[in-house]
């Protein structure tokens, strides 16, 4: 794995990965009961040995905080390849939940995965993120999610089409605003507008349904689903749903009837976890997708919409992902306040051509210095870091600057290197590299403005209410 960095802070389709949210989460909010512990022996999941050791450097498990990669197999691969993967990251002392939605046709770099069993492996290179599970299983698909986000991963889960089902039929079907009627013969769904109270085969017709959106396409399913996530919740901790023992368990058997997981989260650990959060709020589990772009390696696919994909990373990684509340009144006085904007003429860089055009380096310092007021130190041609695609190296102190200098790039990547002094390092390569921009406020600005919330940006949404109003 290339050099990634550790972090030291103290601090889409379907909806498997979305409906395993809503397991987990379930557990979560049940293990408040304290029945649960009775039943942990009852409840048995089945797992598959992961290898982290070969993974090389990871980034640094964060104290308090529980990443869960979800996913759901496709009928197509016969759940071999995940439609859709959620990252749930569980803030202990923060009382939160983030679930991140990673469209399974994202374009990603997948590492290299040894061929292991049925799986083929892989060289490494650049395909859709779900693909790592068909070369190398769940441990190629994790270790590519936690190369691309640079966060720890602690558990990965997977549930399946009946689990789904089964999870909504035991609490009865969940209400939800349907706003115009639905007739999609794909998903095997008939629905008229107005209030429903669905059952579960029809919650994953609407899950599975992209006919039902606006664009008809797989961004648009995510909605559905997030919607789904809320109503189900909504519906577990509603008055007298989780007050009957036998109910509690019936819920908790569909959950873990259809799971499998890694070979470390047991049932006992998601005791822990669940006792750990029991104090959850719905106002505190927020829904959101990974911003994404047209790819440029396929016009059929997306990619990461950089900065904001890797600003909203980060902000996982660390926990940090709610509203901002502000800084206090006599924060400032006492060394709390918000740190300043970082300017282009803060930013320090060296340019780097890796295209093979004669003369890109210059022309491109040109642009950054007179143009945009960067400081450019000198050019050149990659020499110890030569990536694959156009990608900005810097230290753990320089990430700010890093973004400031990513937002002015229609395509770069960002790469954290220890000890890698005050300068940043520009390379860029023939496989995606498309120019600057004209010019936009810079992510450290945004940063300073105080308020800028990075999950409201992005329109993350909460399980405390739906979106849509019948």
């Amino acid at each position: 794995m290339s050099s990634r960095r550790a972090k030291s802070s103290s601090v889409g389709k379907l909806s498997f990965g979305q409906w395993a949210s809503c397991c987990v989460t379930g557990l979560v909010i049940a293990g408040s009961l304290t029945v649960y512990a009775g039943y942990r022996d009852a409840l048995a999941i089945d797992t598959e040995e992961i290898n982290t050791d070969a993974w090389g450097e990871r980034p640094d498990q964060i104290e308090g905080i529980h990443n869960i990669l979800l996913l759901g197999g496709d009928e197509e691969s016969e759940g071999k390849r995940p439609d859709v993967l959620v990252l749930v990251n569980i803030n202990v002392d923060q009382d939160s939940v983030t679930m991140v939605n990673i469209p399974r046709d994202m374009m990603v770099d997948i590492p290299r995965c040894d061929a292991v069993d049925e799986y083929p492996g892989w060289a490494g290179g650049i395909d859709q993120v779900n693909h790592a599970a068909a070369y190398g299983g769940l441990d190629c698909l994790g270790h590519t999610v936690e190369t691309v986000t640079d966060i720890h991963l602690d558990h990965m889960v997977t549930v399946d089409f009946s689990g789904f089902e089964d999870i909504v039929n035991t609490l009865g079907g969940v209400e939800l605003c349907i706003p115009e009627p639905i007739d999609d013969v794909k998903a095997h769904l008939e629905l008229d507008a107005g209030m429903q109270t669905l059952s579960g085969e029809e919650a994953l017709g609407l899950a599975r349904s992209r006919n039902s959106t606006e664009f008809r396409n797989d961004m648009g399913r995510i909605e559905s689903q997030q919607r789904l996530i809320g109503a189900i919740l909504r519906k577990v901790t509603s008055d007298g749903t989780l007050s009957s023992p036998t109910t509690v368990y019936e819920f908790l058997r569909s959950v873990t009837d259809s799971l499998s997981a890694d070979d470390g989260l047991t049932t006992d650990r998601m005791a822990e976890l669940a006792i750990a959060m029991r104090e959850v709020d719905l106002d505190r589990v927020n829904m959101v997708m990974v911003p994404v772009e047209k790819s440029r390696f396929n016009e059929d696919k997306v990619d990461p919409r950089l900065p904001e994909a890797a600003e909203l990373f980060a902000a996982v990684a660390a926990g940090e992902a709610l509203p901002d509340e502000g800084v206090e009144e006599g924060d400032e006085e006492n060394g709390q306040a918000e740190a300043p904007a970082v300017e282009p003429g803060d930013v320090s860089v060296r340019v780097l051509n890796g295209v093979g055009e004669t003369g890109l380096a210059s022309a491109v310092e040109a642009l950054l210095a007179n143009d945009y007021g960067f400081d450019v130190t000198g050019i050149g041609e990659p020499g110890e870091r030569d990536p694959d695609l156009t990608t900005i190296y810097h230290s753990p102190e320089r990430e700010a600057h890093a973004q400031v200098l990513a937002s002015y790039l229609v395509n770069s990547q960002l790469e954290e290197v220890a000890d890698f002094g005050d300068e940043l390092e520009l390379v860029m390569k023939p496989q995606d590299w498309e120019g600057l921009t004209d010019g936009r406020e810079t992510a450290g600005a945004d940063e300073a403005d105080g308020g800028d919330d990075v999950l409201e940006e992005l329109g993350a949404t909460s399980a405390v209410e739906d979106t849509v109003d019948c």
